[in-house]
């Protein structure tokens, strides 16, 4: 594969640290051994040409060692734990604790009616409201999530995919009442919708009207939203319904492959949308296998950008990611353990490269992370980040026989993932006959296989059992109280409002979607009307349909 020279690449490298931007910290070992701040091949014994079409160096094309020149050195992985319970009021609280502890950026949950369109006075909500997240309904609850909190000082992720449209209008409007303007946010939506219709489940319309909602929100997001990330395209999820990693990565790339087709077949510049696209990967117990995955995606995906999407600005081709540890690989059964397994797998995933991270908290198996835990999974990245040394020095496991062929091994099977999905069609029709579903129930039951027989054991779980073991750490609970009062404030907002105004904004989202506009500007205005998340759903189903799965046995 044509490239430049070693040594051109070298002096470009340094010509790029030496312009960048350095954190002041003491660098070397705390024996005071010298840390030099990237690791080369001798190059009089090394093959040059294949170490330049492999790895390269660090901000350099295929990105196989970091995505900037300087990665850690220069700035930190974002410290973003995920978070969200209860009323907005509650987690708002939560937000403002986690921030004082040194977080670095937020990350919101919601609640299951919210990631499934449903108001909390909906038939489907009851029982639901504020457990698996925080509840939202209108903008007045945005705006309790986000009080005190200055939209253009702080960078917020929300994870969401059927309504996220609607979420990121709310969250426009937020900034507009703030008084900062849509180009001025930044953050991340999931909005990764293929995924939930290969693992999460939690899908509103078929997969081509979402497909075509997402290119809305691309579309419109690139001209107006030039600091947000689009699309968190999320393999997380489909690693905790039981793929192998190689699954995990594979699929997780061909989704986002597919919303870039999508947007290029609107007649989206590829170098205009791309470079705000970000992906989300779980880091696994696996050590070794995991850092090897997120090598081998961003070589991977700077390839395809470059050569198969004719992307030309060297920002399309870098794939950045966020990281959360891996929630399947946590036990009910003594959960203080879970503080290590969640150690190591967060170490994996800042050796591998990740521009932002999630620790999970040892309660997360049982319940909702409470206060403590929540500071303790904070505590465990600030100790990697500032004790370790590992961000001393860029990707210092390059070079490790071992770690180089998993590298390549992860990228040789994702490959044969690739060709498979072409074959079947695309990701759509792939999803349509259940294919990914089907590669990763067999999968997950071969590994569960292999943890019944004891030949691979967890701690624990199905070794090291403690007989008649009380399990004794507090857990958080959501009181029903939260439920009541978010029905009753719902049902309060929609007596009160201007219903002229609201049932005008609705029904043109509706006709909105039956002309095939970009529906973005009506759903910003039906924010500002009050018109609820259930109320813009129910208006797009009108016209999108709703999706039923087949099963797959």
């Amino acid at each position: 594969m044509p490239h430049d020279s070693y040594q051109e690449s070298l002096k470009r490298w340094k010509q790029k640290v030496a312009e960048a931007k350095q954190r002041e910290y003491d660098y070397d070992t705390v024996s005071g051994l010298k840390n030099d701040l990237l690791y080369l091949p001798d190059e009089n014994q090394q093959n040059l040409d294949q170490y330049m079409e492999k790895l390269g160096f660090p901000g350099e094309y295929p990105y196989t060692r970091g995505v900037h020149p300087n990665m850690y050195r220069g700035r930190l992985w974002t410290m973003r734990q995920f978070a969200g319970f209860g009323t907005p009021e509650d987690t708002n609280k939560r937000f403002k604790f986690l921030l004082e502890q040194g977080q670095t950026g937020l990350s919101v949950a919601f609640d299951m009616p919210t990631l499934m369109g449903y108001d909390s006075d909906h038939d489907l909500s009851l029982g639901e409201v504020g457990h698996c997240g925080v509840s939202i309904n209108s903008i007045d609850d945005m705006m309790s999530l986000f009080d005190g909190i200055p939209l253009d000082q702080v960078s917020t992720s929300m994870t969401i995919n059927g309504p996220a449209i609607i979420l990121l209008a709310m969250y426009i409007v937020v900034g507009e009442r703030q008084g900062v303007s849509a180009k001025k946010l930044s953050g991340t939506l999931q909005n990764d919708i293929l995924k939930e219709y290969i693992a999460q489940k939690e899908f509103i319309f078929p997969p081509k009207q979402s497909m075509h909602i997402i290119t809305d929100m691309i579309e419109w997001c690139t001209d107006h939203m030039p600091a947000y990330n689009t699309i968190s395209i999320s393999g997380y999820h489909i690693r905790e319904a039981g793929s192998t990693a190689a699954q995990e990565l594979a699929f997780t790339l061909a989704d986002g492959f597919a919303y870039i087709e999508a947007a290029i077949e609107r007649g989206l510049d590829v170098d205009k949308f791309a470079r705000r696209l970000s992906f989300f990967f779980n880091s696994h117990i696996d050590f070794f296998e995991e850092i090897g995955k997120f090598r081998a995606a961003r070589r991977i995906y700077a390839k395809r950008m470059k050569e198969k999407y004719g992307a030309k600005d060297p920002r399309s081709w870098m794939l950045r990611f966020h990281t959360q540890t891996a929630g399947h690989s946590l036990t009910a059964r003594q959960p203080e353990n879970n503080i290590v397994r969640t150690a190591y797998e967060a170490l994996a995933g800042v050796l591998g490269g990740t521009q932002s991270l999630h620790t999970n908290s040892m309660d997360e198996v049982l319940a909702l992370p409470t206060e403590k835990s929540a500071e303790i999974a904070l505590r465990t990245q600030q100790v990697i980040a500032y004790e370790t040394g590992v961000g001393s020095t860029i990707d210092p496991l390059a070079g490790s026989y071992y770690v180089e062929a998993m590298t390549d091994k992860i990228e040789q099977e994702a490959e044969k993932y690739f060709e498979a999905i072409d074959n079947i069609g695309g990701v759509i029709p792939a999803i349509e006959i259940g294919y990914f579903q089907r590669e990763i129930g067999n999968a997950a039951y071969d590994i569960a296989k292999k943890y019944d027989q004891k030949k691979r054991l967890i701690v624990g779980s199905n070794a090291f059992v403690k007989e008649n073991e009380i399990i004794d750490i507090p857990v958080l609970k959501i009181d029903h109280q939260v439920e009541i009062d978010q029905v009753s404030k719902v049902k309060a907002l929609k007596k009160t409002r201007d219903h002229v105004k609201t049932e005008k904004a609705l029904a043109d989202l509706t006709t909105a979607c039956e002309r095939g506009e970009n529906i973005m500007p009506p759903l910003l205005e039906s924010v500002r009307s009050l018109a609820t998340l259930g109320e813009m759903v129910e208006a797009l189903k009108k016209v999108y349909g709703t999706y039923t799965e087949t099963p797959v046995f």
